[in-house]
C-alpha cells in the first residue's frame, strides 16, 4: 500500500490534543514538537521532564505530586510506578466536569437505552460514596460488586474510589465457584462490602448462594 488509508484534515490537526501539547511545550518548556518525531526524541531522552509536563498539561488534581516522576524514570518498564509519591482520588479526577452533556450513554442487548448527563453521575456517585461512609468503609477497605454492565456500576466504583476504598467486581452472570475464583482468596477474605444488584430471577438463588460464601456484609439487593 502506498498511501495511508485515512488523513486528518488540516483543521482536525489543528484541534487535535496532540497539537495542543506540542503548543503547551514549546511555549514553555522550549521544546520543538513539530514533526513528531521530536516530541517523541524529547520524551525518550527526559522522560521527567515529558511526564512533568504531560501531568501539567493535564491539570490533574492532587494533594500533593511529589519530587519523583518515576521509579526509574530512565527505564519505562511495564509496571514501573510513575509519581510514586503523589496523593490523589481518581473520581476527582473524572468527575471534575459538570453539566447537563452526556457522561455515559448505555444500551444493553435488548436494545434498552439510558443516558447520565455529568450532573447525574456526580450525584449518583456523591450518592454512593455517602452510603460507604455510612456504612463505616474507609480509606483501604474492599469493596467488591456482583454487578452487570449498568450506569450503576460505573457509580458504584467511583463512589468506592472517592472514599478511598479498592474496588472489585465481576458479573452476576459467574456461577459460584468462578466469583471466588475471580476475587481470590486474599481479595474474599479482606472484603468489607459486598454490592449486587439482581436483575432477573434466574440468577437469585446463584447470588444468594454466592454471598453466603463470603465473609462481609452485602450493602444492597434488588430485584428487576
Amino acid at each position: 500500500m502506498d498511501r495511508p488509508l485515512w488523513v486528518p484534515s488540516a483543521d482536525r490537526i489543528e484541534r487535535a490534543t496532540l497539537t495542543r501539547f506540542r503548543r503547551f511545550v514549546r511555549e514553555r518548556d522550549g521544546v520543538e514538537g513539530d514533526p513528531y518525531a521530536k516530541l517523541h526524541e524529547w520524551s525518550v531522552a527526559h522522560p521527567d521532564q515529558f511526564w512533568t509536563a504531560l501531568w501539567d498539561f493535564a491539570g490533574i488534581r492532587a494533594a500533593t505530586r511529589g519530587d519523583r516522576v518515576a521509579d526509574d524514570p530512565m527505564r519505562m518498564r511495564p509496571g514501573a510506578h510513575f509519581f510514586p509519591d503523589a496523593r490523589l482520588n481518581f473520581s476527582e479526577n473524572v468527575l471534575r466536569r459538570s453539566g447537563s452533556d452526556d457522561a455515559i450513554v448505555f444500551g444493553n442487548e435488548r436494545r434498552h437505552t439510558r443516558t447520565w448527563s455529568f450532573d447525574r453521575l456526580r450525584a449518583e456517585v456523591a450518592g454512593f460514596a455517602g452510603a460507604l461512609r455510612d456504612l463505616g468503609i474507609q480509606p483501604g477497605d474492599r469493596v467488591a460488586g456482583y454487578l452487570p454492565n449498568l450506569p450503576e456500576t460505573i457509580a458504584a466504583a467511583l463512589g468506592a474510589a472517592a472514599v478511598g476504598a479498592v474496588w472489585s467486581s465481576c458479573s452476576p452472570d459467574f456461577g459460584v465457584q468462578g466469583v471466588v475464583g475471580y476475587f481470590g482468596y486474599e481479595v474474599i477474605h479482606r472484603l468489607e462490602a459486598v454490592l449486587t444488584v439482581v436483575l432477573f430471577e434466574s440468577v437469585l438463588g446463584r447470588v444468594t448462594e454466592t454471598l453466603e460464601t463470603l465473609p462481609v456484609f452485602v450493602i444492597g439487593s434488588r430485584p428487576a
